[in-house]
């Protein structure tokens, strides 16, 4: 078992979540999902999943708590075709927010975020990762053409 592992209270159908998020990540199993009764909200579901080897903990909980984006899921994307695959997917029902961070129809902030980004960024010329930066703080979907031509100065 990992020793940190993210935990979510939802307000609603936790299978419906795990199977949506199973559905957006090839690398991703349900574990177990446990149902039962609970006076204050009704059928309760809890359950676990893994997604690219990380445990994921759900409790249908009530609607006690909200999600914000002040807690977000950082994807690492290794393409751009990764980053749109990512993207369309945890849109349909969503809502993009600026610099590459979705808000899924669940709830939950994701970054789409392309490694290439936090190379450019990391540069140790200043100028060069200045203009990653005011380019990435343009942008929805991070577009890593757009990045790399903002890096060179083009």
């Amino acid at each position: 078992m990992q020793k940190i592992t993210p935990f979510f209270w939802y307000n609603g159908d936790i299978e419906a979540v795990m199977n949506f998020y199973s559905s957006v990540f090839k690398d991703s199993k349900i574990v177990s999902v446990n149902k039962f009764k609970n006076p204050e909200v009704g059928e309760v579901v809890m359950g676990t999943m893994q997604i690219h080897g990380q445990d994921f903990y759900f409790l249908n909980g009530g609607s006690h708590f909200k999600f914000t984006p002040a807690i977000s899921m950082y994807v690492n994307c290794e393409t751009q075709q990764e980053v749109d695959e990512l993207w369309e997917k945890l849109l349909d029902g969503g809502e993009p927010m600026a610099c590459g961070w979705i808000t899924d129809k669940f709830g939950i902030s994701w970054q789409i975020i392309p490694a290439l980004l936090t190379k450019l960024m990391n540069d140790p010329d200043p100028e060069k990762s200045k203009r990653v930066m005011q380019a990435m703080m343009t942008m929805i979907k991070i577009d890593t053409v757009k990045l790399q031509q903002a890096y060179d100065n083009k």
